[in-house]
Parts: structure tokens; sequence; C-alpha cells
């Protein structure tokens, strides 16, 4: 087991199952020695979860674990992008997007969730990354947050 996989084990987080893509569209696509990986919503165990408005059936907190699942999804894209998470040299950048009511101000707090995930998994030197926190007036199926990446790997 890679040091990755290790710290992920050892904070408690298991790598799903990758889940097929809900339309059409490629999970993620390597160029080079980056990853771009699709939108991914809070699917847990093959279920599409947590369909919600953040601000109104959602508090903030909740919408921050919704953005950790999310991750955890970003993450297994990763693994079955290349195998080994340990290869991965830097998270480039998160675009999170947050299915909230018009008066909600809290899109940054909640892709946090993602944010702070990926620096605790990978390391503040690669995990840190830029990012956009936007909000939305809906998602795919209604879910409360999706988030995208790219990733650089050796």
């Amino acid at each position: 087991m890679n040091k990755v996989e290790q710290k992920l084990k050892k904070i408690g987080i298991e790598i799903p199952q990758v889940s097929a893509p809900v339309a059409n569209y490629a999970p993620y696509v390597i160029s080079g020695n980056k990853i771009y990986i699709s939108g991914q919503i809070p699917i847990v165990a093959g279920e599409i979860k947590h369909q919600a408005k953040v601000g109104d059936n959602m508090t903030t907190d909740e919408a921050i674990e919704v953005a950790k699942i999310c991750c955890i999804n970003i993450i297994t894209q990763i693994k079955s992008a290349i195998d080994n998470l340990d290869r991965v040299k830097k998270v480039i950048k998160l675009g999170g997007f947050v299915n909230a009511t018009s008066d909600f101000t809290q899109h940054s707090k909640v892709i946090n969730g993602a944010s702070d995930l990926m620096v605790e998994v990978f390391g503040k030197e690669v995990g840190t990354h830029s990012r956009t926190a936007i909000g939305s007036n809906s998602l795919p199926f209604g879910v409360a947050v999706e988030i995208d990446a790219l990733i650089e790997f050796e």
C-alpha cells in the first residue's frame, strides 16, 4: 500500500469502487501528465445521495460533508486513472459548485470540505490548489454539491 493510501486508511477513508458516468462523458481524460476529472457528485455505494438545496433543506455543515464525498470520488477517479496515488505531483485546481438558495453566501466554506481533504491527504505542498466556488440554482439530479479537478502526475 502506498503512502497516500495509508494516509487515507489512517483518517478512516476507504476508496470506493469507481462509479460509472451518469451521462455521455468520460469520468476523466489524461492529456500529457495531467488528469482532467469530470464533475463528481455525491455518489455513495453506486447511489446518488444528498439531493438538497443548501440554505433551504441542507445546512452549510452538512454541505461541507457532501463536498468531502465529492472529493473522495475525485480521489477514486485519480486512482482509476494512474493506479498509484503517490504519483500525484500537484492538485492544480478544484472547481466547486453548490446548489444553493439565492441568498446563500457560504459557497467557499462548503467547498473547503474538499480543499481541506485534498491538503490533508496529499500534504500542503501537493494538495494546495487554485479553486472556484460557485453558487448554482440547480445541479444534476438535484445534488447539493459537484466538484471537478485538474491533477498533475508523474
